[in-house]
C-alpha cells in the first residue's frame, strides 16, 4: 500500500439541520482543529432545509474565517442526501463526513487523516462505548449493523455510522452511483477500496436535540436492507409455498378423517382465527412487495435527488452566492435553482 506524501486538501462534510444551538460549539472546535493540523481543510455545510436561523447564524460566524462554503437545500431532503450533496460539491482530496453534533470527535478526524497518509482510501469511525443513547437502543443498533452483513451480503463494518474519510477515488466512484434514497455507510462498504477502522468513544450531544427519531432510525434501517438484499421478497415466496403445501396437507387429512374414520373434526370455529393470522400474514407480505415497487417508482421517475437553492462561499476572503455556476458540480442528480 503506497502512502500519500503531500499534505492534501481535505474537506469535513457537515449535514445541519435546526443547529442554532449547536453552530457556535461547532465551528469553534472546527477552528482550533483547522489549526493543529498542517493540511488545508475545508467545510461544507449542507443545510438540509433548516427551520430555524441555522443558515444566517452559519453566515454570520463564518464571516471573519476563510474556507467555509454552505449549500442551502430547498426543503428537507433527509440526511443521507445532504451527506451525499456534500461529497458531491467536495472537489478535495478527501472528505470527512461528520454530524454537526460533535458526537463525531474531531480529534478522531484527525486519526482518520493520518490513516489516509498511510494510503487507505476509507477510513471509518467505530463506536466501541455511547455515552449518547441508552442501553436499549445500543442494543437495537448492535444487533441491526449484524444482520445487515449477514442478510446482505455486504461486507459492512459493524458499529459503524456514517462517521468515515473518503478518498477522492471513492467519491468519484459514488458520485456514479445515482441512487434516489442512498443508504450511505452501506453503498461506501459495497465500493470496496482499501478501508480501515479507527475505534471511539462517541460521546453525548454538548447542546440542541437529535434529528433521528426513532421513526427515521426505523426507516433508515429499512431502506438499508431493501437496497442492498432481495432476501425479504424471496422469503415471502418461500413461506407462501410452504402454507400453501401445509394446506393442501391439512385438506387431505380433513378428508381422510372424514371419510374413512367418519369422524367429524370438531372447533372449527377456531379456525377463524387462523384465518385472520394469515391474512395478516398476506398483508404484511404485500407490503414486503410494495417497498420494492415503491423504490422501483422513485428510480423510473427521474426527479433530481434534492434542489439547491445556493451554495454560499463564506468568509472574508470569498464571501458570495455561486447559485448559477454549474460549473462547480456536475449536475447529473440534483438541480441547483437559477436565478431569473
Amino acid at each position: 500500500m503506497s502512502s500519500i506524501s503531500h499534505t492534501g486538501s481535505i474537506s469535513l462534510v457537515i449535514p445541519v439541520y435546526n443547529e442554532e444551538s449547536m453552530l457556535p460549539h461547532l465551528i469553534g472546535e472546527i477552528e482550533s482543529f483547522r489549526k493543529s493540523r498542517k493540511e488545508k481543510i475545508g467545510v461544507i455545510l449542507v443545510d438540509d432545509g433548516s427551520t430555524d436561523s441555522t443558515v444566517a447564524l452559519a453566515r454570520s460566524l463564518t464571516s471573519e474565517l476563510s474556507g467555509y462554503t454552505l449549500v442551502e437545500f430547498t426543503r428537507n431532503f433527509g440526511h443521507q442526501l445532504a451527506v451525499t450533496a456534500g461529497i458531491e460539491v467536495c472537489t478535495d482530496d478527501a472528505a470527512i463526513v461528520m454530524d454537526a453534533d460533535l458526537q463525531d470527535p474531531l480529534d478522531v478526524a484527525g486519526k482518520m487523516i493520518d490513516a489516509w497518509h498511510e494510503g487507505y482510501d476509507v477510513v471509518y469511525g467505530v463506536r466501541t462505548q455511547r455515552n449518547d443513547v441508552g442501553w436499549f437502543q445500543r442494543q437495537t443498533a448492535r444487533l441491526y449493523y449484524r444482520f445487515f452483513r449477514s442478510f446482505t451480503g455486504v461486507e459492512a463494518p459493524v458499529d459503524a455510522g456514517d462517521f468515515r474519510l473518503l478518498s477522492r477515488k471513492v467519491m468519484k466512484a459514488y458520485r456514479q452511483l445515482g441512487e434516489q434514497q442512498p443508504y450511505v455507510r452501506g453503498l461506501i462498504a459495497w465500493l470496496g477500496f482499501n478501508q480501515k477502522a479507527v475505534e471511539y468513544v462517541r460521546p453525548g450531544r454538548l447542546a440542541g436535540s437529535t434529528k433521528y427519531p426513532w421513526r427515521r432510525r426505523f426507516e433508515l434501517a429499512l431502506d438499508g436492507i431493501a437496497s442492498f438484499s432481495g432476501k425479504p421478497l424471496r422469503y415471502a415466496m418461500r413461506m407462501g409455498l410452504a402454507v400453501s403445501a401445509g394446506s393442501i396437507i391439512g385438506l387431505i387429512w380433513v378428508l381422510f378423517t372424514k371419510y374413512v374414520f367418519e369422524t367429524a373434526i370438531t372447533g372449527w370455529a377456531s379456525l377463524i382465527f387462523v384465518a385472520f393470522f394469515f391474512g395478516g400474514l398476506q398483508l404484511f407480505f404485500l407490503g414486503v412487495v410494495g417497498s420494492y415497487l415503491a423504490r422501483v417508482y422513485d428510480e423510473v421517475k427521474g426527479r433530481p435527488r434534492y434542489v439547491i437553492q445556493d451554495i454560499w462561499l463564506l468568509g472574508k476572503d470569498r464571501a458570495g452566492s455561486i447559485q448559477a455556476d454549474d460549473e462547480l458540480v456536475p449536475s447529473t442528480h440534483f438541480t441547483r435553482l437559477e436565478e431569473e
